[in-house]
């Protein structure tokens, strides 16, 4: 069974830099039904004009995760990463103990359009960490691939936590099929384009809730990008 939550039910903060949606509670946004779901709590849709960004600020035991849709975004850390990652890369932070970090676009020109999601970890105060990996766009096409896990199996991201996430790009009538694996509920987010899931339509911004052991069959209305957790 679905629930679904369309785009537009999201929070939202705009400055003049950004402008970024919440699925679940965040900053001034507070939805007491809106919470989390299992280990996810933070689902951000941003976009950042050209040249702006977060200054350096702090996170402590909070598994952090970047997904670059468009654009590139900057990043600097107390522990003396810095890197530009692109449309296809996957950013990975393990809060733990405590990390500073600082997310600029590069860019004179074009917007950044990512996603941040943070999970909440299996223990706390493990000594932070930072993790980069490119996920070429061949690589998601018409499969669902493994993102990120708590044991970095198939190729994925190991991270203190328990869920797994996985991306796909789907052509029009390209179609994946799975099964929820976990224990807990799975939780579909339409990055770009229009899928179909069962009876029921979902476009960019949209996203569902599942219910725990599903079985799913995912199909490409229109080019689309989707992120599927299956969680804990």
């Amino acid at each position: 069974m679905l629930s679904i939550r369309p785009a537009n039910s999201r929070g939202q903060t705009r400055l003049d830099w950004l402008d970024s949606r919440h699925s679940f509670a965040f900053g001034d946004y507070q939805n007491p039904d809106r919470l989390g779901l299992s280990n996810l709590r933070v689902i951000n849709e941003d976009r950042i004009a050209p040249g702006g960004g977060f200054p350096m600020h702090g996170h402590q035991d909070m598994e952090i995760v970047t997904w670059i849709l468009d654009g590139a975004l900057a990043h600097r850390d107390s522990l003396g990463n810095g890197a530009e990652i692109r449309s296809g890369n996957l950013q990975h932070m393990s809060a733990g103990t405590g990390i500073r970090h600082s997310e600029f676009n590069p860019s004179a020109s074009a917007p950044t359009h990512l996603l941040q999601i943070w999970l909440l970890p299996n223990r706390a105060g493990v000594a932070p960490r930072y993790t980069e990996r490119q996920f070429p766009a061949a690589s998601r096409q018409d499969r669902l691939t493994l993102l990120v896990s708590p044991d970095g199996r198939d190729g994925s991201v190991g991270s203190h936590q328990d869920g797994l996430l996985s991306a796909a790009l789907l052509a029009p009538g390209a179609r994946v099929e799975t099964r929820l694996t976990n224990t807990g509920p799975g939780y579909l987010q339409v990055a770009s384009g229009q899928v179909q899931v069962g009876a029921t339509r979902l476009g960019p911004g949209d996203a569902a809730c599942i219910d725990p052991g599903s079985r799913l069959t995912i199909s490409g209305i229109e080019a689309a990008e989707i992120l599927l957790f299956d969680l804990p």
